[in-house]
């Protein structure tokens, strides 16, 4: 991996107070631009201090050039790069450990998610450590992938004795409750595995509703025989961690910044 920088660079260890937008893209020249202006407006609308992390994560297209012009004018903006694609997690993990707000999001380049349907409840942040996102409008999807989405959230919540409405959304973490887990899960299980890891662990969450716009361009990358194999082996992994090997618990142990220490005390 690969970071440029803008010339604004932070060289402070200190977290800001705001959030982070890690958003991975692979060939979306066609949607990269508006999808970095769309999540510019919305720090803007909502007065947040925000950054946007780009992961042109081995692009064969404009997708770097075209983000690395808006960065020109713009010192909210970092580009990460890697040589060949390397996947949605491992470009989400890279975007963690670069971010230097205190809340990270993952918004993929694809445009589509709204991010003012996503930021509109940073202030719940205040409340709690992670924001969990639901897409409460199943049209904008087609049929088959809200069947495929109701099973899959129906297999994790039974095996793991949750209630999630989705857990591959656009959830909001506390980056210093990342920064503690043991475990980095980089296949496209990644989401599923963070969220199922620290709520074990104790953390708190809210679950929030929210709405999907449709792909302006290109198509979806989320349903292939490859992701099918990485899901299946990541909840083989988080299975094992958490009821065979037991090492996800709740032993009381918060990272000190958090609400969930704080309202326990």
């Amino acid at each position: 991996m690969q970071i440029l920088f803008n010339h604004m660079e932070n060289k402070s260890k200190n977290l800001k107070i705001g959030i982070s937008v890690i958003m991975p893209a692979l060939n979306e020249e066609e949607n990269i631009e508006s999808a970095i202006n769309d999540t510019l407006r919305a720090f803007e609308e909502y007065g947040i201090d925000g950054e946007i992390i780009v992961v042109n994560d081995g692009s064969s297209d404009m997708t770097e050039e075209l983000a690395r012009n808006i960065m020109k004018n713009n010192n909210h903006i970092k580009i990460l790069f890697h040589d060949s694609p390397k996947g949605m997690g491992a470009s989400f993990w890279d975007g963690v450990d670069s971010a230097d707000r205190e809340f990270v999001v993952l918004l993929p380049g694809d445009g589509e998610n709204d991010p003012k349907e996503i930021i509109r409840y940073y202030r719940l942040l205040e409340h709690t450590d992670i924001v969990v996102p639901f897409n409460f409008d199943k049209g904008v999807r087609t049929f088959f992938r809200n069947v495929v989405s109701a099973v899959y959230r129906f297999i994790i919540n039974l095996t793991f004795l949750t209630n999630f409405n989705y857990t591959n959304g656009t959830i909001i973490y506390r980056k210093s409750i990342l920064k503690e887990l043991n475990y980095r899960c980089s296949g496209f299980f990644f989401q599923t595995d963070i969220l199922i890891r620290l709520v074990k662990k104790g953390y708190l969450f809210a679950q929030i509703p929210y709405r999907l716009n449709k792909r302006k361009e290109g198509v979806s990358k989320a349903i292939s025989y490859r992701s099918l194999i990485g899901v299946i082996r990541g909840y083989l992994k988080l299975f094992n961690d958490c009821y065979l090997k037991r090492k996800i618990k709740n032993d009381g142990n918060f990272t000190p910044d958090s609400v969930t220490l704080k309202r326990r005390k």
